[in-house]
């Protein structure tokens, strides 16, 4: 009879266990398929990054880990997504740094970027650049300024309102007293078709979307956008240097969220194992070959470059005087 009571009690205390918490209490996790939601359609570079940790996955977690492209509305529409999904750690989020950017851009935003979310990993950084369509005559960014400014409302694209390549224009317009005009896309890959085709001008964007088309001469890089130099091309000064304005940069990284309430257990976990993906030298050859800085930092180290990147975008924000939509 004792011992029949001690197993009630114990399976009662097991049942009131949260589900968040349970991988903690050792109950086997993950149990079915994960998904990795991706801000941005296929083809672009946090996709290839989606799926490349996604096919690191599998073989660890022992679940098929599958990626979902859910673009639009600046990411909103998959970001909404994640955080209304169980805290269960099966639904992650994969997104740049205008998941906290969108702050700046969107009014009564559905979600607060720090609050829903639990940050799992930065697992990259991108350099971004300047480029227009080769037929532009311009060579170097003071030839661009002065194009610019004796042909008032030249277009831009971006992939989507509050990405970085929006952020980075209005910088841009703001700094050097340009008018230019923002063509937001669903995401990076519709902007390099506009662009070679001439329905814009000049974008600054992500190195890896755009180094193809450089290296075929359909592109003209005329400065990176980073605060210094991209080994990747190593002779193109940056903005702030080719066009004489200190302070300007913009450069994007790409992390790894869950909803909000997933146990630290889960939580700490997927970061190990996603670091472990990121840093294993094919996959961190691939990345490099493509532009992309691989990473791969603690949940405690990306919460703190998330909290610096709002501190940013309302500074870049305020200069350019951008308000929420």
């Amino acid at each position: 009879m004792f011992t029949r009571r001690l197993f009630i009690t114990g399976a009662l205390a097991v049942l009131s266990i949260p589900a968040g918490n349970a991988f903690a209490q050792g109950t086997a996790w993950p149990t079915r398929p994960i998904h990795i939601v991706v801000t941005q359609p296929p083809g672009g570079g946090n996709d290839a990054i989606a799926r490349l940790i996604a096919s690191g996955l599998q073989p660890v977690l022992g679940e098929p880990v599958v990626v979902d492209n859910k673009p639009g509305a600046g990411g909103n529409i998959a970001t909404v997504y994640v955080a209304k999904q169980p805290a269960d750690g099966n639904t992650l989020l994969l997104t740049p740094s205008s998941h906290v950017g969108n702050v700046y851009f969107f009014k009564n935003l559905p979600y607060d970027p720090i609050k829903d979310f639990e940050p799992i990993s930065q697992v990259s950084s991108t350099p971004f650049i300047f480029v227009v369509n080769a037929g532009l005559p311009v060579k170097s960014m003071k030839e661009f300024l002065a194009y610019a400014r004796s042909h008032p409302g030249l277009s831009y694209g971006s992939a989507g309102i509050g990405q970085p390549h929006h952020t980075a224009g209005e910088l841009l317009k703001s700094m050097a007293h340009i008018d230019v005009v923002h063509v937001p896309y669903k995401g990076a890959a519709g902007v390099v078709p506009a662009l070679l085709s001439g329905e814009i001008v000049f974008t600054i964007g992500a190195i890896n979307s755009l180094l193809p088309h450089i290296r075929s001469g359909k592109l003209r890089v005329l400065a990176a956008a980073g605060s210094k130099r991209t080994p990747l091309l190593p002779d193109v000064p940056t903005i702030a240097e080719a066009a004489d304005l200190p302070g300007y940069e913009m450069t994007s990284w790409a992390g790894v969220l869950a909803p909000a309430g997933t146990s630290k257990s889960i939580v700490d976990r997927l970061s190990t194992e996603i670091n472990r993906v990121i840093r294993d030298p094919q996959v961190s050859a691939k990345l490099t070959a493509m532009g992309i800085e691989p990473i791969g930092t603690s949940p405690e180290r990306f919460m703190e470059v998330m909290k610096a990147q709002l501190v940013q975008y309302a500074k870049i924000t305020k200069e350019a005087n951008i308000r929420p939509e």
